[in-house]
């Protein structure tokens, strides 16, 4: 062979090698898709089972498979009679004659229970100092606290000590097997049942909408001066009694054609609310005031709502006249549904309605604003549903049960007040820190498509790779968590209690609960910097990791940056307020159109004249000499655009930024933030997207989404508050303070 012929051959083989891996890459998509139908044919023979009549020969013909493959999957199925079965199972039973066992030696009281133990994700074990009360222990050194539970039991078992502890350690720091309320979370069923938390509602899908939102003539009243702030003028009005009818009356006098009316300032909702004995019977009450003129809305047509929704402080009453009860409605709704006016008058707001316009209509050639952020938000994500790639078709909507469960374990926001002795009695200063536009910096990764369930033994089989690419996933985890001895710290993850509160946060050593958390929050626990908690993963429904969110989350962020920089920099006083009022409404657009993929079973509330019978399963609201007002709910219903996965993992990723964040520099980490970056004891207050401490940090502010602003400084002594009601007054008196005497002081 000459050195030609050589160079030729080798040039073959590239091209030889290049067909082979091309030719490997379409057999590996090829056994995917196979692998992806044979487990969507597996889930729809264990549901078949479900069916009382169901037979085995019958779903083996119609799935091509054997009928043992099918009673492997789906053993209800088994069509061998009942008695051969039991013969069959007391012959397996009885034993040969035993081999001479040698007893064991007896386990010591501190042993692990018997679990597949997967390694640490901070890497090597870490050494920890015992806090000062505990300073006559030995240091504990935590290793591979991530465990798999041996059965998929969610009961709580006796916690035990980690071997590595000494017996004094053990002794003095006490591990009780609590639960850390009665509240009883759901868990993922097994069998046939099972199947229908990895499916998704048939012909239900999130799709992009082929059509233009029609925008509402739109007017903004302050109910306090009469003053109504109607296109380009002002016109002071009498309101009269301030009821919903002569309100109406007015309004349309003035301005016909007007499909909804902001009430900026005044709540007249609130007329006459000592005569009630709750809030919401006052606000429920005025809704409902008797009209000649006017009845409650029927609805009609696309995206006409019916009948009132009844709140506290943001009612919306929806009007028609009572001559026509099915033709156009009038709302009337409060202006905190978008922000807080704080004095801003009707031509400021009307401004900054219109500014919030402008600059999502730089972003969504199609915007429209809709009559609640909420709305919006949604209205404006349907319009980035991709329209090429694999969700070009839309995004599946879950099934109802698996919407459920995650209702039921997916909490949102964490509120929290720490309470002594935990913090001290008289608290230094009370420091405020606020993450800046929050959720919009958890918006970059969702969960997609149809879930895999993730059972104890399915984890416990997984590589040590797998496992912690499992957790770092879009995933959602139900586990058995122990506080691990020598905690001094705030609580990492969220458990279930009955009442208001729903969810604590457990921090006391040896505390032993079981809940669900999202994979962030799982991730933590397991691999924050100061000591790792013992996990055991009970089971777990594992996603495909997607950017459903990514594209509505980048332009929402961008229309808020224009109009904060607008707040700063504009020359007029009342276009730098009206830019800030609209900033603190695409803040809404996103918060609320994240909690509107939530989708909560639905309240539906109504009406019933007095003495006539009220639906079944109502809880009065309120009544006055003719109706009685009720309220009840109405389960799921069949909307399109209900992702309670996307909310809960972006609530979880949030909760986990409270505790630790990470300052980037493109993908370089450059610092942290959060509660676990401050001292120990000088924590009071968990808020949603805020933190108050003791004393100032050394945390950098840049303007960006998820930075911690400093909001808020009340210089001490301050008596610690007992309730969350005097919290609030303490921080309006830090930020007041702050305001008054600038971030330097």
């Amino acid at each position: 062979m000459d050195r030609q012929t050589y160079t030729a051959e080798l040039a073959g083989l590239r091209e030889l090698r290049a067909e082979i891996a091309a030719a490997e890459k379409t057999v590996a998509a090829a056994q995917k898709e196979l692998d992806k139908l044979t487990a969507q044919r597996a889930r729809r023979v264990a549901g078949l089972a479900g069916y009382e009549a169901a037979k085995a020969d019958a779903v083996a013909k119609a799935s091509g498979l054997s009928v043992g493959d099918v009673v492997r999957i789906a053993p209800l199925l088994d069509p061998t009679p009942a008695a051969v079965r039991a013969a069959k199972a007391d012959d397996q039973a009885a034993p040969a004659a035993p081999a001479p066992v040698v007893a064991p030696k007896a386990a010591p009281v501190d042993a692990e229970p018997a679990a597949a133990v997967a390694p640490a994700l901070t890497g090597p074990a870490t050494v920890v100092e015992q806090p000062a009360s505990a300073a006559s222990a030995a240091p504990v050194v935590q290793a591979s606290p991530i465990a798999v539970a041996p059965t998929e039991s969610v009961a709580p078992v006796a916690s035990v000590a980690d071997p590595v502890q000494s017996a004094a350690s053990v002794a003095a720091v006490p591990r009780p097997a609590v639960e850390a309320g009665p509240r009883e979370l759901p868990a993922l069923p097994g069998g046939p049942a099972g199947a229908r938390f990895e499916a998704v509602t048939t012909g239900l899908v999130s799709k992009r909408p082929n059509f233009v939102q029609q925008a509402r003539a739109t007017v903004f009243l302050d109910a306090a001066t009469g003053d109504l702030a109607v296109r380009d003028r002002v016109v002071r009005l009498d309101l009269g009694a301030r009821t919903p009818g002569e309100i109406l009356d007015t309004v349309l006098a003035t301005a016909p054609g007007t499909e909804r009316v902001y009430i900026t300032a005044g709540a007249p909702w609130h007329d006459g609310a000592e005569r009630y004995s709750t809030l919401k019977d006052a606000v429920a009450a005025w809704l409902n005031t008797p009209s000649e003129r006017w009845t409650t809305a029927v609805g009609s047509g696309r995206d006409k709502l019916a009948g009132h929704f009844v709140h506290q402080r943001q009612p919306v009453g929806r009007y028609a006249p009572a001559s026509a009860p099915d033709s156009a409605s009038t709302e009337i709704r409060s202006m905190g549904e978008w922000f807080d006016a704080d004095g801003a008058d009707v031509v400021t707001c009307r401004q900054a309605f219109t500014l919030l316009w402008q600059a999502l209509r730089r972003h969504w050639d199609d915007a429209v604003l809709m009559g609640s952020p909420s709305q919006t938000g949604r209205d404006l994500w349907s319009r980035t549903i991709p329209t090429t790639g694999k969700w070009a078709g839309g995004y599946p909507v879950l099934s109802e049960e698996l919407r459920g469960l995650l209702h039921a374990t997916g909490g949102q926001g964490r509120t929290e007040l720490i309470l002594p002795p935990r913090v001290p009695e008289q608290l230094p200063a009370l420091v405020e820190y606020d993450r800046t536009f929050a959720y919009a910096k958890h918006l970059w990764k969702s969960p997609v498509g149809i879930p895999r369930r993730i059972t104890a033994a399915a984890f416990a089989a997984m590589s040590e790779a797998e496992q912690t690419k499992a957790l770092m996933s879009c995933s959602h985890w139900n586990v058995r968590v122990t506080v691990p001895a020598g905690w001094n710290h705030v609580g990492l993850l969220p458990a279930p209690v009955t009442g208001d509160r729903a969810w604590i946060y457990p921090s006391t050593p040896g505390e032993t609960f079981v809940t669900w958390a999202g994979g962030a929050e799982v991730h933590l626990a397991l691999a924050n910097h100061l000591m790792p908690w013992k996990v055991e993963i009970l089971g777990g429904l594992l996603f495909e990791d997607g950017k459903p969110l990514d594209e509505w989350g980048k332009r929402l962020k961008a229309a808020w940056a224009d109009l904060t920089n607008l707040s700063k920099l504009h020359g007029d006083e009342r276009q730098r307020q009206a830019a800030y009022l609209a900033s603190r409404a695409v803040r809404s657009v996103l918060l609320f159109g994240l909690g509107g993929f939530a989708q909560r079973p639905r309240l539906v509330s109504g009406t019933t004249p007095l003495g006539e019978a009220l639906p079944a399963g109502v809880e009065i609201l309120g009544q006055d000499e003719s109706v009685v007002t009720w309220q009840r709910q109405a389960g799921f219903s069949r909307d399109p655009y209900a992702h309670p996965e996307w909310a809960a993992y972006v609530w979880s990723g949030a909760r986990a930024a409270l505790l630790d964040m990470k300052y980037r520099q493109g993908k370089e980490v450059i610092g942290h933030a959060g509660a676990l970056h401050a001292k120990p004891g000088t924590v009071v207050y968990f808020g949603t997207d805020g933190i108050a401490l003791t004393e100032r940090q050394p945390w950098p502010y840049r303007g960006e989404p998820g930075d911690y602003l400093l909001k808020g400084h009340l210089t001490g002594p301050v008596e610690h508050p007992t309730s969350q009601e005097e919290y609030l007054k303490l921080r309006g008196l830090g930020r007041a303070e702050l305001a008054e005497k600038g971030a330097d002081q």
